[in-house]
């Protein structure tokens, strides 16, 4: 029993990650790049097109965006880069001083026709053509072979559909909450006791170092935002983009607010020396209050990254209770505070300090609040929508579809996720 389990084990963790994101990319590459080899090897003169298998794995990108900007891009500078090519070959042929003067060119040429990345392929494209004696044929063969590469490359995207890296990008947001919320503990639990300055320090190295975090979720989520453009598969593809975006907004803002409540604590360690950080009775309300708010940034990002409507109400419902209880807490919070300040007004405004701060981060996770951001999103995204394309808004407006929808869809547009 044991050597089968031992030997089912490894097919079933291949046909488990067989539908992740990675693993379904790296298929439709060399699946584009052998088909593109194959039609180039009858339809290109040359006798090893490896060209066409190049372009078609540049081409297939991570998403179906990217792939047809990309294809197009590339095209344009083989084409450019074919063109001055032919150009250097009927003036001055081939010697050191032309190939430099080719590289020059090529490189303001790619500046010129606007194709980013792609400006070294221009240069690339013309001392490869440059470099043989038959410019013409090998010029032809290069261009053919580009064309093959791109229209494969972007047909395997229609047929074999790209992977759409939402949940990628939700991953790794509720991945960020995660770390948030410990952090929170550790400062709630130290709050209630005696902490030296130094240690309070080190929370606030590590409130700092979530910076790393949130660059490395708004690069999935900026990826999981191009998996949604042009993709037929995905329904409000705007609205996937704004909820989640705006989520990683508010999630960014907490971890700043919580690296100015370490701040806090730091300074309030240093000013009570060898006195416990906050009194008794006040530094276990802090405890229990941070608790609520790690919880509570938590569900924020289950609520925004979820799919299932069922799932983004129970999402809903369990953060607006655990904000209802954060506030209670803070409230009662505020009056411990009140009552020491009374006595002691000694470091009054290190303790209104951290009053503030939790509760500012109660207010950026208001679900009321929310709503309003998204409303303001979705206009700014609909404003600049009829800036580049005020013909095709005219013709929606003529259809009857109006900008109101966008609005009628804010309001469940968390349950739709």
């Amino acid at each position: 029993m044991h050597d089968v389990r031992k030997w089912t084990a490894g097919p079933l963790r291949l046909l488990k990650r067989r539908r992740q994101p990675v693993v379904v990319q790296t298929l439709r590459s060399a699946t584009a790049a052998t088909i593109a080899y194959v039609v180039a090897l009858r339809l290109s003169p040359e006798p090893a097109p490896l060209t066409a298998p190049l372009t078609a794995l540049l081409v297939v990108q991570v998403t179906f965006y990217a792939t047809l900007t990309n294809g197009i891009r590339r095209v344009n500078s083989v084409v450019a880069g074919v063109l001055v090519a032919i150009a250097f070959s009927v003036l001055v042929g081939l010697t050191w001083w032309s190939l430099a003067l080719l590289i020059v060119a090529s490189l303001a040429v790619g500046h010129l026709v606007r194709v980013d990345e792609y400006v070294a392929e221009v240069a690339i494209s013309a001392m490869l053509v440059l470099g043989v004696t038959t410019v013409g044929f090998t010029a032809w063969a290069r261009i053919v072979e580009t064309l093959i590469g791109a229209v494969v490359g972007t047909a395997c995207n229609l047929l074999l559909p790209p992977p759409v890296w939402v949940d990628e990008a939700g991953r790794s947001m509720e991945d960020l909450a995660r770390r948030v919320r410990q952090l929170m503990l550790r400062m709630g639990e130290e709050a209630a006791g005696r902490i030296p300055w130094e240690r309070a320090a080190e929370r606030l190295h590590e409130a700092r170092r979530l910076d790393q975090h949130i660059a490395h979720v708004d690069a999935s989520l900026r990826q999981a935002e191009d998996s949604l453009r042009l993709n037929p598969r995905v329904k409000e593809g705007l609205l996937h983009r704004v909820v989640m975006r705006t989520g990683l907004d508010t999630l960014e803002i907490c971890t700043v607010v919580l690296r100015v409540l370490a701040r806090s604590f730091t300074d309030l360690a240093k000013s009570r020396g060898a006195e416990d950080l906050f009194p008794p009775r006040v530094g276990v309300t802090v405890e229990q209050l941070l608790s609520e708010i790690a919880d509570a940034v938590v569900s924020f990002a289950v609520l925004v990254t979820t799919h299932l409507s069922e799932n983004a109400e129970s999402a809903e419902s369990r953060l607006s209770a655990e904000l209802h209880t954060a506030a209670g807490t803070r409230d009662r919070l505020a009056e411990l505070l009140r009552e020491e300040v009374a006595r002691d007004w000694a470091n009054w405004q290190l303790f209104g300090a951290v009053l503030t701060e939790t509760t500012r981060i109660i207010d950026e996770l208001n679900t009321e609040h929310r709503t309003r951001r998204l409303l303001e999103e979705l206009d700014r995204v609909s404003r600049e929508h009829r800036a580049k394309l005020p013909r095709m808004t005219r013709l929606r407006e003529r259809l009857g579809v109006q900008e109101e929808l966008w609005r009628n869809r804010a309001g469940f547009g968390e349950r739709s996720l």
